[in-house]
């Protein structure tokens, strides 16, 4: 284990944060899945569900060992060819995109043979990320001319978003926040940013009145993320209503301290109680404490990556860590505040906490990379220091010279100067 340990390159304090969220996620996983249990097999066991957890974190760490090992500017030459790729999966999961039980949206695809369900639009949010930051610092010695920006930068934006809005609303939110939080952070210059907010307004608008238009012609998702926000905005009664009040009466129950764990009641009545709503099942079983544990583990970690975008020496160093390290963190806020109702549901899962496997694949892969920027600072840091090193001792060798070319001169020999030198200039 200590070996392994010692394998670990980059920022200790981002492995620690996620080890911790990681290790965390058993508890609350193992007793939220009763729902699951009971009606997948009947009995309420939940040790099957625990055990898939595990491998999926297992598997996840593994992927972060690869992944870190990797120099990060590899990833940038891949960006813009996996950026088609993407596209291909994300056409074919609108069209051939799998129903899971107890989650009712066509947002996966099936692995072939393997039978692992897969959500493409985790894939794309982290290749898009590393595509924009691949742009912004491509174009940083020059200035950014916005018609040629359209094009390299904002037309392959929105055919993503377009890929993944008709069947994931927040999603595609959650992605385009990001992707003006990169531009704004990489300084793309503010006008250009206010137009393309009003172009996304205008064609979000566009969008949903032709859903509404032609109903049939979006058979996913797009009735039911508008009719969330029409219910959560108006305050009508809707079938997400259940899973919220259901979701405030367990939070109200944890008080401070919580019932304890494996003690909740309101896993057995919500249906996404392991993953969409399992932060009001930790606040349930762990109280008030534990909620705000969970928060600062998020926080601390977001701190890790604020710290490694500051000391990355690339621009695209810099912005990958901002790219792929806020998104997550986001996205665990968002969780939260629909579990408290700030706002609407959303079926965004809690990052290395909430069960499933291909988003918790992703947040690791995204976590690889991370580290991998950290490790790449340490390997620079390293070699200055050794270089550092190598100057101090040739500088030493080349004064050891000068002595002794000095003794000879002088007619002592080095060895005298060193014992007494005054003495050997009497001699003399």
């Amino acid at each position: 284990m200590k070996q392994l340990i010692n394998n670990l390159k980059g920022d200790k304090g981002i492995w620690s944060f996620v080890a911790l969220l990681a290790l965390f996620s058993f508890m609350p996983v193992f007793s939220a899945s009763s729902n699951l249990a009971y009606i997948g097999q009947g009995n309420g066991n939940t040790l099957g569900y625990l055990v898939k957890h595990i491998m999926h974190i297992g598997i996840g760490f593994t992927i972060i060992f690869m992944v870190h090992k990797i120099p990060y500017h590899y990833f940038k030459a891949v960006s813009k060819g996996a950026l088609y790729v993407v596209w291909v999966l994300l056409a074919y999961t609108l069209v051939k995109g799998t129903v899971i039980a107890g989650a009712n949206a066509s947002r996966w695809i099936q692995v072939p043979f393997i039978g692992v369900t897969f959500q493409t639009s985790t894939l794309a949010a982290m290749v898009l990320f590393i595509f924009v930051a691949r742009y912004l610092s491509k174009t940083r010695e020059v200035p950014i001319d916005f018609k040629s920006s359209v094009w390299e930068l904002w037309v392959p934006v929105f055919i993503t978003l377009l890929f993944i809005l008709p069947a994931n609303f927040s999603t595609t939110a959650l992605i385009f926040s990001m992707v003006l939080m990169l531009v704004f952070i990489g300084k793309y210059p503010l006008r250009y940013i206010g137009i393309v907010i009003g172009s996304g307004i205008v064609f979000l608008a566009f969008f949903i009145l032709i859903a509404k238009a032609f109903p049939d012609a979006f058979p996913n998702r797009v009735d039911t993320w508008i009719s969330r926000i029409d219910n959560f905005t108006s305050d009508k009664p809707g079938e997400d209503d259940y899973q919220i009040e259901k979701a405030k009466i367990a939070i109200a129950s944890g008080k401070i301290y919580g019932l304890g764990p494996g003690k909740s009641v309101q896993k057995n009545f919500l249906p996404q109680s392991s993953s969409d709503f399992i932060f009001a099942i930790i606040v349930e079983e762990y109280g008030l404490i534990g909620g705000l544990g969970v928060l600062a583990l998020y926080l601390l970690l977001l701190f890790r990556f604020v710290i490694a975008s500051h000391k990355a020496k690339s621009l695209f160093g810099k912005l990958v860590v901002v790219g792929l390290g806020f998104p997550m963190i986001f996205q665990a806020m968002v969780n939260m505040a629909v579990a408290v109702e700030l706002l609407p549901v959303t079926g965004q899962t809690l990052p290395l906490i909430s069960s499933g496997g291909s988003s918790i694949w992703m947040t690791c892969f995204a976590l690889g990379i991370i580290i991998s920027v950290t490790k790449k600072e340490e390997e620079i840091a390293q070699e200055l220091k050794d270089a550092a090193k190598r100057e101090e001792a040739l500088q030493k060798l080349i004064d050891r010279e000068l002595d002794e070319e000095g003794a000879i001169a002088g007619g002592y020999s080095i060895e005298d100067k060193a014992t007494n030198p005054m003495q050997a200039v009497l001699n003399k």
